[in-house]
């Protein structure tokens, strides 16, 4: 680490001393979590939050999100082929961060936390029955980064609980409530809201 001014601070990530993965989820902030529903070839389902995550493709529709090490979740992505986004809602913090524990891979977390799931509508994966928002995907490919494997889904479908959306037919923030994370052992709760149109072109 060195200083390149008075007034920032230079992390080099190639200094073994620099504390990169900290460092880098304490800045990139806030970030969403998908909260992944999977299920191994053998039916063990699993129950997952990764706040690596985000949109990214729009036109197909593809999201992502990563998987820092060889998780329950990556293994049975891959055997399947099929997982579930479910939307991580302020109202079930307590049960996010209970299944980002180590259970052993035997072990369904939804089971073990009292979860309700439910059947989803185009997979074959359920969903979380409370979750404001579930995005069911199959999976589009996975790409190995180092440490983590980055793995791609084509949305098939969307599923919206009807009581968080809008009159304009699309789900409403400030009813959705959703969760993020941070750095640390930080979480970030619903923030306040406000709006700016994108201006159509430069000034």
């Amino acid at each position: 680490m060195s200083t390149s001014d008075t007034e920032r601070v230079v992390f080099d990530t190639a200094d073994p001393d620099v504390r990169a993965y900290p460092l880098l989820t304490a800045s990139v902030v806030p970030r969403p979590i998908a909260w992944v529903t999977s299920r191994s070839a053998d039916g063990v389902g699993n129950l997952a939050p990764h706040s690596f995550y985000t949109v990214a493709c729009a036109n197909p529709p593809i999201v992502q999100f990563t998987s820092v090490g060889a998780k329950d979740t990556l293994r049975n992505v891959r055997e399947t082929g099929e997982f579930v986004i479910n939307l991580a809602g302020a109202a079930m913090v307590e049960a996010i961060n209970g299944s980002s524990a180590r259970y052993d891979a035997e072990v369904d977390e939804a089971q073990a936390l009292d979860v309700r799931l439910e059947p989803s509508a185009l997979v074959s994966i359920p969903r979380v029955a409370d979750s404001p928002v579930s995005i069911e995907c199959r999976l589009h490919s996975t790409i190995e980064l180092g440490d983590s494997t980055l793995v791609l889904g084509d949305v098939v479908a969307v599923t919206v609980r009807r009581e968080v959306l809008a009159d304009d037919g699309l789900p409403d923030f400030a009813a959705l409530q959703p969760l993020s994370r941070l750095g640390r052992n930080e979480w970030g709760g619903p923030p306040p809201l406000f709006a700016l149109d994108r201006p159509h072109r430069a000034p």
